[in-house]
């Protein structure tokens, strides 16, 4: 997605598009959280013996957002960040849609890269405020 400036968004504004401006600037604060999340869950990952072998890897309408190894289990991990738990806790988010994607690009990886041994599935869960929290839920589907 394009980045847009707070003078775009004025622009929109000017030009009577305040929806679209709304929307454009609402998909902005939710990449940004996204982003800091993904930084977040991959220095902690690192910090607790894990080794990062891709960020947001993509297979067809798949993506995993970190796939990590530690003692010979490859993990692919999706990130859930939240800027309150005003709507409840992050790692509620991860639906059955969402993990069967995260199975059909796992299954692409594990084929190409000719992974022979363990693998899990694990969900960090991030919370930026009132302060950040991170939680990390191994073997979270299945």
């Amino acid at each position: 997605m394009r980045e847009f400036t707070i003078l775009d968004l004025f622009a929109y504004r000017q030009a009577g598009d305040v929806r679209f401006a709304q929307t454009i600037y609402k998909m902005s604060d939710k990449i940004k959280t996204g982003n800091q999340g993904e930084g977040l869950a991959a220095d902690f990952l690192q910090k607790n013996g894990y080794e990062i072998i891709a960020r947001n890897y993509r297979y067809k309408h798949s993506e995993i957002d970190l796939i990590v190894k530690k003692n010979n289990v490859l993990v692919f991990v999706e990130v859930k960040s939240r800027s309150s738990t005003q709507f409840g806790d992050p790692e509620m988010f991860v639906d059955n849609k969402k993990a069967n994607k995260i199975f059909e690009g796992a299954d692409e990886f594990i084929h190409t890269s000719n992974w022979q041994s363990n693998i899990r599935f694990d969900i960090v869960s991030i919370t930026l405020k009132p302060e950040i929290k991170i939680e990390h839920f191994e073997d979270a589907f299945h």
